[in-house]
């Protein structure tokens, strides 16, 4: 008799609650009962996804009404989630964020709430923090509690005690203050799964120390039993497809901000994803009809960028020649002359572009963007795109006389296109355009027939 699955979504009242990490340690708490789990993150976050890998081994996929839409969503939820347990990790607290909310989500996805609260400077206060968030939306079930960075035992007597006595939600655990809890972060958030912070020996110890803290049959009955929902479109079928179109895709430390999603349009539109590392490729794979070159970290790693000439060299020449060449964010960096870092050190990049990104103390843009395509370019004009901005760096001003791709639904410009290359810090999510990525392939195509860009 085969497993039931169960799913649920993790949510705070609000950031910096320890989300993240009791997400992990929940994760590996059930991996090492001989659970497979299976993670979606609410949201644009590039970064929990490759910590939720390391726990689970599976891709962890983005859910984000804002930029996918409420049927993009339930579908990607249903086609992905055939783990024993699934965990759909929220963003920031429950209620923020709007129409693009966890609080939204956990509702398209019909799933109940496991509420982690930080109980570090209270005690039957508490009761009153849930009850507040079980009573706000009748038509959200907060169905569990867990408690995190608990003072002790009696601490965690008092919580729980306080919680079952006032609220309808049940207390599954009370996870006491540990070091292996802190993680050092950066500019963008939390470290990526790729930078060993989060090595499997910690994941260990904070999966074990979730367990010791974890009412195992308490956690099953607050999460909900899963199905597929009725009318699930299928998968596209690839069989028409003529060829496929080689496309390189810049993936490695430097370059590690993909939406997956994203990647199984463009395959399922016909392209065959080459991946290579600007970090250690010296060259770029052979006959490559197109570049994308996803966001990240290339300022963190501008020595070895920069001490990549050949590479850096090559992806100049071949843009210049036509070969088309998609850049967001950390990709649009590394087309530009070079970055200069928050300390001063400068690096030459790729020099597509003839302006230098410099990267600033504080955030400079944060939030979700429409941008709508002006000119036929690498996506289709008169499209709408949806995606989002989270960028430290800026650039300075492009030269007039390089055309804009975008406007942006604040009146912005966005999306510089030199050549067949287009970049910018826009980051995209084409889950409710799909034709954008069957467009890109097409575009790609139709300069390989032309030989232009190739070498």
């Amino acid at each position: 008799m085969p497993k039931k699955r169960r799913g649920l979504v993790l949510a705070a009242p609000a950031s910096d609650s320890g989300k993240t990490l009791v997400s992990l340690g929940l994760g590996a708490a059930l991996a090492a009962r001989g659970e497979a789990v299976q993670y979606f993150k609410c949201g644009p976050d590039f970064i929990d996804p490759t910590l939720h890998q390391l726990v689970s081994g599976r891709v962890s996929r983005n859910l984000d009404l804002a930029m996918c839409g409420d049927a993009f969503v339930r579908q990607t939820f249903a086609r992905h989630s055939t783990a024993d347990f699934v965990i759909v990790e929220g963003v920031m607290g429950l209620f923020d964020g709007g129409a693009a909310s966890t609080a939204a989500l956990a509702r398209a996805l019909q799933l109940p709430v496991l509420l982690v609260v930080d109980g570090s400077a209270c005690a039957e206060s508490s009761a009153a923090l849930v009850h507040g968030f079980e009573s706000f939306d009748p038509a959200l079930a907060v169905s569990g509690v867990i408690f995190n960075r608990v003072g002790s035992a009696g601490h965690y007597r008092l919580l729980k005690e306080s919680v079952e006595a006032h609220c309808r939600a049940t207390v599954v655990g009370g996870i006491p203050r540990h070091e292996d809890f802190l993680v050092p972060g950066r500019h963008l958030g939390l470290h990526m799964g790729q930078d060993g912070v989060l090595f499997p020996e910690r994941l260990r110890r904070i999966g074990a120390l979730v367990a010791s803290h974890l009412d195992f049959a308490r956690l099953r009955a607050a999460a909900a039993l899963l199905s597929d929902p009725p009318g699930l479109e299928a998968a596209e079928d690839e069989s028409s497809i003529p060829s496929r179109v080689r496309i390189g895709v810049a993936r490695d430390a430097a370059f590690c901000f993909y939406y997956e999603d994203n990647l199984d349009l463009l395959r399922a539109a016909g392209a065959e994803l080459v991946f290579f590392s600007p970090l250690a490729d010296s060259r770029l794979p052979p006959d490559l009809a197109g570049l994308y070159l996803g966001g990240g970290y290339p300022e963190l790693h501008g020595a070895t960028l920069a001490a990549n000439r050949s590479l850096r060299e090559q992806i100049r020449s071949r843009a210049a020649a036509g070969l088309p060449v998609y850049g967001e964010c950390g990709g649009f960096i590394y087309l530009c002359e070079a970055v200069r870092t928050a300390d001063g050190a400068e690096y030459p990049m790729a020099g597509v572009f003839p302006v230098r990104a410099r990267m600033r103390e504080r955030l400079v843009r944060l939030g979700y963007c429409r941008a709508r395509v002006g000119a036929n370019t690498l996506w289709p004009a008169g499209l709408e795109l949806a995606g989002h901005e989270f960028h430290y760096s800026e650039t300075e001003p492009m030269p007039a006389s390089i055309p804009r791709a975008y406007i942006l639904d604040d009146g912005r410009e966005e999306g510089y296109c030199l050549h067949n290359t287009l970049a910018g810090y826009l980051h995209l999510h084409l889950g409710a355009t799909p034709e954008a990525a069957r467009h890109f392939v097409e575009f790609c195509r139709g300069h390989a027939r032309k030989g232009e860009g190739r070498g």
